[in-house]
């Protein structure tokens, strides 16, 4: 996921900017982001790249600078010694030096992630001429222009306030562009002073796409209509993003060794100067604390600049404390299923029926024939595993660790983990197996992900995974299977679940904050896919197709994006927060059967770690009544009574602040958010309360009275302060008060209880929920 330098990973547990400490005998050269004193640049400098150069040059004889900021930050990247980035932090002009991360993208195709999946609803608009002077800009892998997905026709002239390019380079001439995909642009100098000059056999030094993933995210977000699409014959329909008219801006910074903090950066920078709408980025990494995250850091310059920014939870649930990118001034976005699916089961030998689902699209199984099943777990594959590998790596599928004398002419049992889906059953087919069945492990639970498998496969959850284990240790006589494959099934209930892989809160980093945000379509979606990449992703993978079915936040975040854009459209002078506000305040928390949304990997009902506001709502988020909306210096009032230091919101923000006047915002948690979450700490108190103060904006009728309707956590009392808002003008704000007092309740030492309720308004044609969460901990000591 993340690398750092060994000697700097004591900075990210404090809020604060510490000063480096390097030992002498470590000179390996690491990329650093370092801000600078904008305004003191000396007039004998032409441009601030020359001053910086001429910083560098006083440090080291061999430093350079990789880019320039100027936009969402000030200052340069470059790759030092930590001796010369002691130097170079002992400059009067230089504020700080941030460590590179490497991040990963948010798809759960990629090795690094264990486990599982959603679906879509594309389409959700009508497409109109919402959306057609928007623009968005996709911080990703790049993007295949050819695809239908982004023809220029029919569209207006390009919007006259753009400023991007057209950045050629290998196998992408200027041409590439059009009415549609109106910027393209590339970052690389931080992946190529990390791992050297890219290997331009595998990668396109370019905008181009070698992955998939950033053609299939910026599809999602504002693809046009196209008619017909499936993936191998699976989910045959209509092909649309969410803001179909919506023009397109593509920066690539992900290259086949990860997104690095420098180049994400500058491609920030330069869509902010390019002048964006919207920012949606898929990816993430460790999460840090705000004044050391550049993602954080980039987004708070784009926020305060009028641009929204979405960005993906993270795949690292079902866990709780998962989810990243979440700083407030991000719209953090988690993944949930479609009413679609794609039914593949198992039959077994016994006659049992066990579920499973996939999109394998190639010659299946002979009909009516059952084949010998075998699984490395249980001893079948002679204890070490055949082909040099031990029982572990072959129960797993890892490259090398299968024998073809045990699995040829057989359907192979698969366990979850270590390497990526596709890749196992790759495995099983290069040693002579002729199907796969991929296994949910215990933490995997029963979410699952549908998958372009290279071999007749199918993926079942964990209890299903523990029933066909059993068959196979237990049987008498040979064990025996086939996977029935059953193509696409819609109108699948319940729906919407939260995905199994969604990272799930609280939130670590501010725990007064509620993330992620809301829940989109994130399981088995429809998108976009290059030409030059097998729809498994697995190299020897040599299929075709225009559209490949992806699973992750990643695929969730870009449905934000493009619905942002729409809302912009629609209310121009709204700000960032008000549409995110608009987004929460309208989600749901049903299913379509009336339930409340349960959670993929257990079943049981989910709650606002794993969803946060609900599911997206866009019709409703078109007119939601009123909305939270939040300034910079509202967030400045936050950092500062978060205990940042005023020199690390410096960092963040790019001026010089005063935390004298945040007292008078309270505490953190009276950051204007449109959700509310206390934490109180039983330190042998019996009594606790604390109060949130909010101010809505009416967006609705002019004159509008809103009555609110309390739900309080369990066990809890909860006021609200006047009760009725009455509204005389539209734009016009009024605040409130919100009370909670509790009473402790018996924990262990280290333990926590939380209860969750919401605050809503409503003045009987809009309703405006907050949802409200508290959490009670029993300190260790």
């Amino acid at each position: 996921m993340a690398a750092f330098p060994s000697f700097l990973v004591f900075l990210f547990l404090l809020p604060t900017l510490t000063p480096l400490v390097f030992s002498a005998h470590q000179e390996k050269k690491e990329t650093f982001i370092v801000q600078v004193h904008h305004q003191t640049k000396p007039s004998i400098f032409p441009t601030h790249k020359h001053w910086y150069e001429s910083s560098l040059s006083s440090i080291s004889n061999t430093a350079s600078v990789i880019h320039t900021y100027d936009t969402v930050f000030h200052g340069f990247s470059a790759k030092l010694s930590p001796s010369e980035a002691q130097k170079l932090q002992a400059l009067s002009h230089v504020i700080a030096l941030i460590p590179e991360q490497v991040r990963a993208l948010h798809t759960t195709r990629s090795p690094q992630f264990l486990g599982l999946t959603t679906a879509d609803r594309t389409g959700l608009l009508h497409e109109t001429d919402f959306g057609s002077d928007l623009v968005i800009g996709v911080i990703d892998t790049g993007i295949w222009p050819e695809r239908q997905s982004f023809n220029g026709r029919d569209l207006g002239p390009v919007p006259a306030k753009w400023k991007g390019q057209c950045v050629a380079g290998k196998n992408f001439p200027a041409t590439s562009c059009n009415r549609k995909l109106i910027g393209a642009r590339y970052f690389s100098g931080g992946y190529e002073a990390t791992n050297g000059k890219m290997n331009d056999t595998t990668e396109f030094r370019s905008p181009r796409d070698s992955d998939g993933h950033g053609t299939h995210t910026a599809s999602i977000a504002a693809g046009r209509y196209v008619s017909p699409a499936s993936t191998l014959g699976y989910a045959k329909g209509v092909a649309a993003g969410m803001a179909p008219k919506a023009r397109l801006a593509v920066y690539k910074v992900c290259w086949n060794g990860g997104c690095y903090d420098s180049d994400i950066l500058a491609a920030f920078d330069a869509a902010v100067a390019d002048g964006v709408d919207v920012v949606s980025l898929s990816v993430g990494g460790v999460v840090v604390p705000y004044h050391l995250d550049v993602i954080a850091i980039g987004a708070f310059g784009a926020a305060s600049a009028g641009v929204f920014v979405s960005s993906s939870a993270g795949n690292g649930g079902p866990g709780g404390l998962t989810v990243t990118n979440v700083a407030p001034w991000v719209t953090t976005v988690g993944a949930g299923t479609i009413d679609r699916d794609f039914p593949a089961n198992v039959k077994l030998g016994n006659g049992k029926i066990v579920p499973g689902v996939s999109i394998y699209g190639g010659p299946g199984l002979t009909p009516g024939r059952m084949y010998p099943i075998v699984y490395a777990g249980i001893g079948q594959f002679g204890g070490g595993g055949g082909g040099g590998g031990d029982g572990y790596s072959s129960s797993l599928c890892l490259e090398g660790s299968l024998d073809p004398k045990t699995v040829k002419g057989k359907i192979v049992v698969c366990d979850r983990g270590i390497n990526s889906r596709a890749a196992k059953g790759e495995e099983v087919k290069k040693n002579g197996g002729v199907g796969m069945i991929l296994a949910n492990g215990v933490f995997d639970g029963e979410g699952l992900v549908a998958d372009c498998h290279v071999l007749p496969a199918t993926a079942v959850g964990a209890t299903a995974g523990d029933e066909i284990r059993r068959y196979i240790g237990n049987s008498r006589s040979p064990a025996t299977a086939t996977i029935v494959f059953k193509g696409t099934r819609l109108g699948v209930r319940p729906a919407p679940v939260v995905a199994s892989f969604s990272a799930r809160g609280p939130n670590p980093v501010s725990p007064e904050i509620l993330k992620p945000d809301v829940i989109a379509p994130g399981l088995n979606i429809l998108a976009a896919w290059p030409d030059l990449v097998g729809p498994s992703g697995v190299p020897s993978d040599g299929r075709r197709t225009e559209f490949n079915i992806l699973s992750g936040t990643s695929m969730a975040c870009p449905h934000v994006s493009g619905l942002a854009a729409l809302l912009k459209a629609a209310h121009p002078d709204w700000s960032p927060a008000a549409i995110r506000s608009a987004l929460m305040t309208t989600a749901y928390t049903v299913d379509n059967r009336g339930d409340p949304i349960s959670d993929e990997s257990t079943g049981n009902v989910s709650s606002v770690f794993d969803y946060g506001a609900g599911h997206v709502h866009p019709v409703k988020a078109m007119n939601p009544g009123l909305v939270y909306d939040i300034s910079p210096s509202d967030y400045v009032n936050f950092l500062c009574n978060s205990n940042y230091t005023t020199k690390s919101i410096h960092v963040i923000t790019r001026k010089s602040v005063d935390c004298g006047g945040a007292k008078r915002a309270g505490h953190s948690g009276n950051l204007n958010y449109p959700s509310m979450s206390a934490v109180f700490q039983q330190y042998g108190k019996m009594r606790m309360a604390t109060h949130f103060i909010r101010t809505v904006t009416n967006v609705g009728d002019p004159n509008s009275v809103y009555k609110v309707t309390i739900k309080p956590p369990g066990g809890m009392v909860v006021t609200v302060k006047p009760d009725t808002l009455t509204f005389r003008r539209v734009g016009q704000k009024l605040n409130f008060l919100v009370r909670v007092q509790t009473r402790a309740v018996k924990l262990t030492p280290g333990g926590s209880s939380v209860k969750t309720g919401s605050i809503v308004w409503s003045d009987g044609k809009h309703t405006v929920t907050s949802p409200l969460v508290v959490t009670m901990q029993q300190p260790l000591d």
